[in-house]
């Protein structure tokens, strides 16, 4: 289920303050240097850095 574009807009990581974006069940942080991806459980970001899958 996607997320509502208004709340995608305002959601920032919150390891690096950088924008967010989805894809699938998942939202990945932009920074060049972060790219932490935070999961989505029903419908709801789980915007924890100790629940974000680091880049592979």
């Amino acid at each position: 289920m996607p997320l509502e574009a208004g709340l995608l807009e305002i959601l920032a990581c919150p390891a690096c303050h950088s924008p967010l974006d989805e894809q699938d069940t998942e939202l990945i942080c932009t920074g060049q240097d972060c790219g932490l991806a935070y999961p989505v459980r029903d419908g709801i970001p789980v915007l924890l850095v100790d629940e974000a899958r680091r880049p592979a």
